[in-house]
């Protein structure tokens, strides 16, 4: 509570400001736990909860509880007798105030309704507090009870004076172990475990007749556990418990698994195992969240919650070595022991990265999250109107895009032409300039371009012709054509390009890297005859399947492969010094920091993040782009993923777009920008060090987002290609998701009907 010192100052010693602390975005239930069938109330789907000082009464505050309409939402409303907008709750040690959190992780704070029954609490949902902003709301709590009971101020009390306000629950007897499901004991391990079959012992009830039908699970369980509380999301009603059930992993095929959920009686749930299920891993809650794609993509999401922090453990390890079989279709036990540790540590999701402790940061956070009427007024006063944006011509839609460095512009492929798109410094829009027409080689074959890239200073576009790989063609842009072609070799083909360092394209730098399926190289247009350096290519054993190269600012790369895996190298001709296992999921693209700190790399449903600084031994300090990292100390790969809440809102099979850091010289790297659907997604990178992994900012269009990046040298203006447009968008206009922001239906159809519940 140290780092609070300076807040309290700001916020509690005016004795004029109504207004303690506020937290704008939550829910409000009311817990009922002896009533099973309406055991968690929502009284404010959303809600802001603010500590108020009692006007006139001197060490009196209220907790008040805020009701917020969506945008038209309080007209409907006028006619109705009462609206029910705001509830007070005179603040003292009586209401029992404690925090708790949510099976999604997110924070909560609890306390008893001292005007209905004993055993009812309210409970505020800060969705998307962050930990310090929850801790210093607690603080100002505990605050307020201080001055209640001892009527003094509560200015120059220490961390140990409110300890007597912390709610400690009172000693109980432990209860007696609940029923367990009837069912066949069951063991887990990695070993498949076969299901006893059915005998004559399953009998009726009654002790006559045949014995009932029990439905069979789909192949070989490799981890079963009988008890497992599962839990559906339901849309404003949040995961609802549906019960006890037992939970399997089976094998169906020679790399292909299944996730059930059964009861004695029948296999309520049987969701193949693969990349959509988007699988979120939460170690303090032992919890496992995931999705499910239906029948016409209809999305839906599931939570598992385990009894013991050894089961989670269990279900974790084994569905990831299943995850892994079925992306490799290799069994998992032929890798190397550190390459297990490596994919098995990708599992906690909840842990700091290195080096970011820094409370002044915290105290920013924590004034951002308190008070955001600020950033939000100047929010409502700018125009996203996306539909004024001027349209490309009707045709192909728009394929690729790619920022300006120099000159403010963007270029958007569409079939065989360039759209190109400049910046309006007047209204922070991109409006349409020309169009690169019919774009040909020297020899008049018309071609639909990839893989582009600008060169010298924006003058020169390079390119891809998927109809001869062997070659690369310069386009000069302000004559806006093609004017020469590049043959990079007789028998090898270029795959991928990338800049000799990451900010070549500003200079007149006129070499390049390229890449192919399983070799690098570098490419000088200058010298005669094909391009490629002949001193300075390298091919790599095996069928590497490279998917995508970067540089750094030195001119250090990285490279990665539809198998996942991910290469550093110092330079171009040489093995590489740090070599990362595959997770499985084939990676897209992928983008670097400029002092090569960080690598983002992008799946079909999550962004991985790699810290390369080297943490310990000989080389610790150093990057792993120069040194190896010790076989027993390789990062600790980060998965940035939606949120399974979220994505069932927005009923999308995710797919993102190579995710891109903000870039410029002298500039540091604070956001990381991708798109799924018709959604543009950012984070907040400076959160995502401090492990904050699932914060991140949505904006919803009606087409389809074909890819977005940052413009060059700017953090906050976002240039993005849909699938007839370009607009540019403010980061500012991206919000929080929630189910207006996500643009989901008010109301889904509840599906607890489609399970049973036991209890």
């Amino acid at each position: 509570m140290n780092i609070f010192r300076s807040l309290i100052g700001k916020v509690w010693q005016d004795p004029n400001a109504a207004e303690v602390v506020k937290i704008s975005t939550g829910q409000l239930y009311l817990l009922r736990p002896g009533n099973i069938r309406t055991s968690r109330e929502c009284i404010y789907n959303e809600a802001m909860a603010t500590i108020r000082r009692v006007p006139n009464v001197e060490h009196n505050f209220l907790l008040v509880i805020t009701r917020v309409y969506e945008e038209g939402g309080q007209e409907l409303l006028e006619d109705e007798d009462e609206t029910d907008e705001e509830r007070e709750f005179l603040i003292s040690q009586e209401l029992e105030f404690r925090t708790d959190k949510t099976l999604e992780g997110e924070p909560t704070f609890v306390w008893r309704d001292l005007a209905g029954d004993v055993d009812e609490f309210f409970e505020f949902v800060a969705i998307g507090t962050n930990e310090p902003t929850k801790a210093f709301f607690e603080t100002c709590m505990y605050r307020a009870m201080y001055e209640r009971k001892y009527m003094r101020t509560a200015d120059s009390v220490n961390e140990p004076d409110l300890e007597e306000f912390v709610y400690k629950p009172p000693t109980i007897k432990k209860p007696p172990p609940r029923r367990k499901v009837a069912r066949a004991p069951s063991t887990s391990s990695v070993e498949e475990v076969n299901p006893p079959p059915p005998d004559s012992t399953h009998t009726s009830p009654k002790g006559k007749g045949k014995a009932p039908v029990v439905k069979q699970l789909p192949g070989t369980p490799v981890y079963e556990l009988e008890e497992v509380e599962l839990y559906h999301w339901e849309g404003e009603q949040g995961f609802i418990n549906q019960g006890i059930f037992a939970a399997h992993i089976v094998k169906t095929g020679q790399y292909s698994y299944v996730l059930c959920a059964s009861t004695d009686a029948d296999i309520l749930l049987e969701h193949e195992c693969n990349s959509s299920m988007n699988p979120k891993f939460n170690p303090r809650m032992r919890s496992v969240t995931w999705n499910h794609v239906e029948e016409g993509q209809d999305v839906t999401s599931w939570l598992f919650a385990f009894p013991s922090e050894e089961e989670y453990s269990k279900f974790c390890t084994i569905y990831l070595q299943c995850g892994w079989e079925t992306l490799n279709q290799i069994p998992f036990d032929k890798i190397k022991e550190e390459d297990k540790k490596y994919v098995l540590s990708s599992t906690n999701e909840d842990v700091e990265m290195l080096d970011i402790e820094d409370e002044e940061e915290d105290e920013e956070e924590v004034l951002s999250e308190l008070d955001p009427d600020e950033e939000s007024e100047s929010d409502e006063d700018e125009d996203y109107d996306d539909e004024e944006e001027p349209r490309q011509p009707e045709g192909d839609s728009n394929s690729q895009l790619t920022v300006g460095y120099r000159r403010d512009n963007a270029f958007v492929v569409r079939g065989n032409n360039i759209g190109v798109f400049r910046h309006d410094s007047d209204n922070g829009t991109m409006k349409y300039a020309g169009t690169i027409s019919k774009i040909s080689t020297p020899k008049g074959q018309v071609f639909k371009p990839e893989n582009i890239m600008l060169h010298e200073q924006d003058t020169k576009m390079v390119m891809m012709n998927p109809a001869n790989p062997h070659s690369l063609y310069q386009a000069d842009i302000e004559y806006g054509k093609v004017v020469e072609e590049w043959k990079v070799h007789d028998d090898i083909t270029v795959s991928h390009i990338a800049p000799t360092d990451k900010f070549a394209p500003t200079t007149h730098e006129q070499t390049l890297i390229g890449a192919s399926h399983n070799a690098l190289f570098r490419i000088d247009p200058r010298i005669s005859g094909t391009k490629m350096v002949d001193s300075q290519y390298k091919q790599y054993a095996g069928k590497n399947k490279f998917s995508g190269v970067v540089t750094t600012a030195s001119g250090k790369l990285a490279v990665a492969s539809e198998k996942g895996d991910l290469r550093l190298f110092d330079s171009i001709g040489k093995n590489a010094k740090t070599a990362l296992p595959p997770l499985g999921d084939p990676i897209l693209g992928i983008d670097a920091t400029a002092d090569g700190r960080w690598i983002v790399a992008t799946t079909k449903t999550y962004l991985l993040l790699i810290d390369t600084l080297i943490g310990e031994g000989k080389y610790q300090g150093s990057l792993g782009f120069d040194r190896s990292f010790p076989a027993t100390a390789k990062p600790i790969p980060r998965r940035l993923r939606l949120r399974n809440e979220h994505v069932a809102y927005m009923n999308h099979d995710i797919s993102l777009t190579p995710a891109r850091f903000n870039a410029g010289e002298g500039q540091e790297e604070n956001a990381i920008v991708t798109s799924t659907g018709q959604f543009v997604i950012a984070w907040d990178f400076a959160k995502v060090k401090k492990g904050l992994l699932d914060r991140y900012e949505i904006k919803k269009y009606e087409d389809t987002v074909v890819q977005d990046n940052f413009r060059f040298g700017d953090d906050k203006e976002i240039v993005v290609a849909l699938k007839n447009n370009v607009i540019q968008v403010n980061k500012k206009a991206l919000k929080k998701p929630t189910r207006k922001s996500l643009g989901a239906a008010a109301t889904g159809a509840s599906r607890s009907s489609i399970v049973n519940t036991p209890y």
